[in-house]
């Protein structure tokens, strides 16, 4: 997939929920075994993730076909 076109956003847990399909303490299991994309921190209690590295996971998930 060519991302380079795309629109960067950051990506607040349910969005990346909702676009994975996984719930949100998968999402954070994931990631803290390195299996899936570190959220970024946006505040002391807020974190977002990169909408470009999430559908990255996703098309390798999808065999890089979508």
């Amino acid at each position: 997939m060519n991302t380079t076109n795309q629109h960067r956003e950051i990506w607040r847990i349910k969005k990346v929920s909702d676009a994975t399909g996984l719930p949100r303490s998968t999402i954070y299991a994931l990631a803290a075994d390195g299996c899936f994309p570190k959220p970024i921190k946006l505040s002391a209690r807020a974190s977002g993730w990169d909408s470009l590295a999430i559908q990255a996971w996703i098309n390798e998930k999808l065999g890089g076909t979508a």
